[in-house]
């Protein structure tokens, strides 16, 4: 049996100011396998974002423990790289040295434009090394930002909502990416992704948990995903599996509704 990589304790976490406390996650607790594609799935505002700082060590929770690899996660650690929505890129940094940075700030500039060639390669942005910013488009972009998370080459990469502000053509692109990035050496990456979009979830994913929307979020579920690999979105969203397990995460998270009232949007 596959052991888990990462271990999420009855996690909770709190966040205060002037107007008082606000409970955002209440008592998580999941575990993420080698190699797994793991989706944390839940409405806005439920806490995702939250959730997936903790787990990159950048955020502290009130109570609970993270544990990587039998440790305590005690703070920002090698071995975990992480992708925002925005791609946050230097503006005065070419592609090539956006990607070397994080090997810069460790003090491993020895070889960091080569491992960025790599990189470059790797995400498909050939012949865009010496471009700036301003010049890429917003999947570019992002393409560079997920080379940046991959140079130093992470046992788990943390997504949050990476693809949330494109278009769906561009979505649908880079939702492939992440799934050949995740499929070569036979996965040994271990994939944490936040969204709050069910067909997205349905076709990376193979667990899916599901947070249910405050005051503190708590895990209501944690769904299976038996689809088979590799994933054509065409012909999965004809199948049977497919549509029940998308109606029933659509309750779980729209429970007042029924898939009548949530519509066409889900409709296959």
């Amino acid at each position: 049996m596959t052991k888990p990589v990462l271990e999420v304790q009855n996690v909770s976490a709190t966040f205060t100011d002037r107007q008082g406390s606000l409970r955002v996650l209440k008592d998580l607790s999941f575990s993420v396998n080698e190699g797994e594609f793991l989706c944390v799935l839940g409405p806005s505002g439920s806490g995702k974002s939250t959730l997936l700082r903790i787990l990159a060590g950048l955020v502290k929770s009130n109570s609970g423990t993270i544990v990587i690899k039998e440790r305590s996660l005690q703070g920002p650690q090698a071995g975990i790289g992480l992708v925002f929505q925005d791609a946050n890129l230097m503006p005065w940094r070419t592609v090539l040295e956006n990607i070397a940075l994080p090997l810069e700030v460790r003090n491993h500039s020895d070889g960091a434009l080569s491992r960025a060639e790599q990189m470059v390669n790797l995400v498909g942005l050939h012949g865009f090394e010496h471009a700036l910013p301003r010049d890429l488009s917003g999947g570019m972009a992002q393409r560079v930002a997920i080379a940046r998370a991959l140079v130093q080459d992470p046992d788990i990469l943390l997504l949050d909502e990476p693809f949330g502000a494109l278009d769906a053509l561009t979505k649908g692109s880079m939702q492939l990416e992440v799934l050949k990035l995740w499929n070569l050496n036979n996965r040994e990456k271990t994939i944490v992704m936040i969204t709050h979009d069910i067909e997205e979830a349905l076709f990376l994913s193979d667990r899916i948990v599901v947070l249910n929307n405050g005051p503190a979020s708590t895990i209501r579920e944690i769904v299976e995903v038996h689809l088979p690999r590799p994933r054509n979105k065409i012909e999965i969203v004809k199948m049977p599996e497919y549509i029940e397990l998308r109606d029933k995460l659509l309750h779980l998270l729209t429970d007042k509704f029924s898939i009548e009232d949530m519509g066409m949007v889900y409709k296959s």
